[in-house]
Parts: C-alpha cells; structure tokens; sequence
C-alpha cells in the first residue's frame, strides 16, 4: 500500500515550473542588498513555493537567475524550513563542478530568500523531450554522461540530490554545459541511510515509496527514468494518474517493447537494466554508470561503427 502523504497527488505529476508569466516584480519586497546588486527582469518558470526570474547585475550587466522563495507560503512542517535552509548550503558546497547550477549569492529578509545562480535560458530537458519525443544514442549520451558525472560528484561528497527529473536538467548554452539544478529535496547522507518520501511520480526509486529507509542509489533509479525516456520518448512506468505510477514503479516491470526499442542497442538496454534495477544491492552506483561501455563510448555501439 501507498504512504498516504502520496494520496495529494490526484491528477498528472506537478513539474517544477508553469509555463512562464509576465513578471510581477513590485509584489515582491526586495531586501535592500538585493535590490542595490541586480535587477530583476522578466518571469521565466514558478513553483510551489516561489518564482524563477533572469536578473541582471548592477555592477557588471552580467545574466544570472534568481530564485526567490516566498517564506509565507512554507507550511508548518518544520521539514520546509530545513528544506530552504539546506539547498544554498548544498549548492555553495557543491560549487566548482561544471554539471551542478553554481550558486552566487543568497540574500534573504523577512518574508523572502533570494538565491543568485548561473542563468540557463536554454530549454531544459523535460522541455526537449515534450517537443522532439527521442533522442539518438549519441546524443542521449552526452547529455547523460554530463548528469551522472553531477549525481557522483553529488554522492562522493554526501549529497543525495533525491528529486533528479527532467525539469532539473538544465543547458547552459553559453558553455554548451548540462546543469543539475534544484537542490530543494537534497540530503547529506554521509555513511547513513536517509528516509522520508521525496520525489516526483515516474522518477522516484520504489524503495522511497515503500516507506523504507533508503541511499543515495535512488539517484541512480531516477537517472536511469530520465535515460529510458530520451531513448524511448516515453517514461518505463507509467498511469493515469500519481497513484497508477507510483503502483508501476512500486512493481518495477522494466520493459522494452519491440516497436520502440527496436533500434535501441543492447548497450543501452543493458545500462538501463542495471540502473532501474528494483535490487538495490545490484543497482549500480553512478560512479560505476559512468564506468559503463556505452558511457565510455559516448553512445556509439560496434552496430553503429560497423556502418561507417
């Protein structure tokens, strides 16, 4: 049986943003800090809780995104607040890895905190997804092999990112880079297992749902989600609403029906298999994804060299 705390999700799985709005700056009270350093610019994605803007500096004209959370909208629950608490913390220490969204500057007052990142204007993956189905192999690759390399830096310092979706894959064009952003549901695990149920339907590992205690493979799960999807154009489990997922998931039938996969390699096929792989203790870890022939050979499998 599912948690109940699972039951508010009753129709289609919320992403991260809406499409963006018409920014409403004046409603938001800057901090004095804040206002003197950037400008804030138009909206460009919302969230449960706040709202994404491109913002410029005052000092160098530079592009950056602000992300600024309303405070007034956390519930009582005191795991919000360790939530806001945690992600710029998370961010400043994972800073310097070219895959993970740099943080800048966090500036906060009553009602708000403001946090100052790398502006990736580029479509995000969910985005590249709904409008071109799949992916080749090659190029799934480089995309991929970008993110993992994120979910093990992530790992080797103690952080679980726990909510990897295409929504938080970003593209930094100026760099041609992938970006993991989002680190609102992250934890430090350190040597510990972790617990709670965090997540998003089609990509959280069943052993969250199961009400378990659980590590840091459930990136790894949610990773090999998102891989099967740029392969495949559709998600390995799926339902009509959060519910059916989450019971799809909960069963974890990987499949890999002729009529799509039919030109996918058995590289591939074997690198999903050993990622969305219910056995946690045969799952493998991203250092050993990023290991993996078809990483290694960035997509291109001997089918593919033999015909060039």
């Amino acid at each position: 049986m599912l948690p109940a705390s699972l039951s508010v999700y009753k129709t289609s799985p919320p992403s991260l943003f809406q499409p963006p709005q018409k920014a409403k700056i004046k409603q938001i009270t800057m901090c004095e800090g804040l206002n003197r350093d950037y400008q804030l610019c138009e909206e460009l994605g919302r969230g449960r809780f706040g709202v994404v803007y491109r913002c410029l500096s005052t000092a160098s004209g530079s592009p950056f995104a602000c992300k600024s959370i309303d405070k007034r909208l956390l519930s009582d629950d005191p795991t919000d607040r360790d939530c806001l608490d945690k992600e710029p913390k998370i961010l400043t220490l994972l800073s310097g890895h070219p895959n993970v969204l740099q943080i800048h500057k966090v500036y906060e007052d009553e009602d708000y905190l403001h946090i100052i990142t790398d502006l990736c204007d580029s479509p995000d993956l969910y985005t590249r997804l709904a409008a071109g189905g799949k992916f080749s192999e090659p190029d799934a690759a480089s995309i991929f092999q970008q993110l993992v390399s994120a979910v093990a830096y992530c790992h080797r310092v103690g952080v679980a990112h726990r909510d990897i979706k295409p929504d938080n894959v970003l593209f930094d064009s100026r760099y041609n880079k992938v970006k993991l952003a989002d680190f609102g549901s992250a934890e430090w695990f350190g040597s510990e297992t972790m617990s709670g149920v965090v997540g998003t339907p089609y990509y959280v590992a069943p052993e969250v749902l199961s009400g378990r205690e659980y590590n840091e493979k459930v990136d790894v799960w949610s990773a090999g989600v998102i891989l099967y999807m740029m392969l495949a154009g559709v998600p390995p489990f799926y339902g009509d609403t959060a519910v059916e997922i989450f019971e799809a998931v909960m069963r974890g039938n990987l499949r890999f029906p002729t009529r799509i996969f039919r030109s996918v390699s058995p590289e591939a096929k074997d690198l999903l298999r050993k990622m969305i792989c219910k056995d946690v203790s045969r799952r493998l870890s991203a250092e050993q994804v990023l290991r993996h022939p078809w990483i290694i050979n960035g997509g291109v499998t001997q089918s593919m060299a033999d015909l060039t």
